[in-house]
């Protein structure tokens, strides 16, 4: 009889939902079992949704024997979920007691969830409640699939877009971001195309040169809300570490590369960073450059500072880019009547 062998995160049994197809074929090469059965798994686990290795009738006691042995099969369920009109926020409790939030928005494109990748952030962007709890741990590529397939459940349809915007710097959860779109991807998994998935950093530059090289076609964000290393130091610092001229050379070579285009997230900040010179500066700093800017209007929260601009000061903003002949939107807002639009996601173990 082969021998079990153990997958530990820590002292944990790892989850069934960290394994990728092909760490699966692996795992069965070396327990000498046929590197099919990892079709046979994806399929029970991501087409039928089983919540136990019993369940799967077409394999074998002794291989569902050795998963059980190996590898957990715990969900997520929310503990809380708020409904808006065109919005879920969900509320999940993980397995050490720490919490994350996702957000699931209605489009006429279809059902897009944004999902968390950390608990706690340590990036301490000045405008965003998400990064007010400093980073505790890297969620695991399970915790990051699970969110998804919760919401799935809850709502008895399929998501087709996911963003992962929420909770966290993906960038600084690397690993485990890769390991999560390659299984969202498979076929026999959830299916989502590569297309249909954006990630969103506020400038990791090591890291945005290794994404030059991920195979899959995801769409990249950058975090970037200030036109200058004057205003980006004093409300991101991430920019004393990679300088906005740094940041803009490696998303040049990013685009050269790979021949897709940017976007750049741009949150109006009343006073800070949405006067007519800021507007002009942006354009400045992204002239020629295959990307598109993305106007957010700032969501107030009770525990920080900075205000809203005011709708005709976004609206003038955004006249001066168009008029530079710059793909531009302004976002369309979801979510604020329940605290889950941009920026106002977090894991804070409030009393429900």
């Amino acid at each position: 009889m082969v021998r079990a062998i153990i997958f530990y995160v820590g002292d944990i049994v790892k989850s069934i939902y960290d394994m990728t197809f092909r760490g699966l074929e692996e795992y069965f090469l070396k327990l000498g079992e046929k590197k099919y059965k990892a079709v046979q798994v994806f399929e029970w686990i991501y087409g039928k949704r089983i919540s136990s290795f019993d369940e799967m009738s077409n394999i074998k006691k002794s291989v569902i024997d050795n998963l059980k042995k190996d590898f957990t099969i715990g969900k997520l369920k929310p503990v809380k979920v708020e409904r808006d009109e065109l919005v879920n926020k969900y509320l999940f409790n993980l397995e050490d007691g720490e919490r994350i939030e996702s957000v699931l928005m209605r489009h006429d494109y279809g059902l897009s969830i944004c999902i968390s990748s950390q608990v706690g952030c340590n990036m301490g962007c000045k405008f965003c409640e998400s990064g007010r709890l400093k980073k505790v741990r890297n969620l695991k590529t399970s915790e990051m699939i699970l969110q998804i397939m919760a919401v799935e459940e809850d709502l008895h349809e399929r998501i087709s877009h996911v963003v992962i915007m929420g909770i966290g710097e993906p960038f600084d959860n690397f690993d485990n971001f890769k390991d999560f779109v390659e299984i969202i991807n498979h076929p026999k998994a959830l299916a989502i195309g590569s297309r249909h998935i954006t990630v969103s950093t506020c400038g990791i530059i090591p890291k945005i040169k290794e994404f030059m090289e991920f195979p899959y076609q995801v769409n990249l964000a950058i975090s970037l809300h200030a036109p200058s290393d004057e205003i980006r130091n004093k409300i991101m610092p991430i920019n004393k570490v990679y300088p906005l001229d740094q940041l803009i050379q490696v998303l040049k070579e990013y685009i050269k590369t790979t021949n897709r285009r940017v976007t750049f997230e741009y949150i109006l900040l009343k006073g800070v960073n949405d006067s007519i010179e800021c507007a002009n500066e942006l354009c400045d700093l992204v002239r020629g450059m295959n990307c598109y800017i993305n106007l957010i209007p700032y969501n107030e929260t009770n525990n920080i500072d900075f205000k809203r601009s005011k709708k005709d000061t976004i609206s003038r903003f955004y006249d001066i880019i168009k008029k530079r002949k710059i793909n531009v939107t302004i976002r369309r807002e979801f979510g604020g009547n329940i605290s889950a639009a941009c920026g106002q996601l977090r894991s804070e173990k409030e009393d429900l």
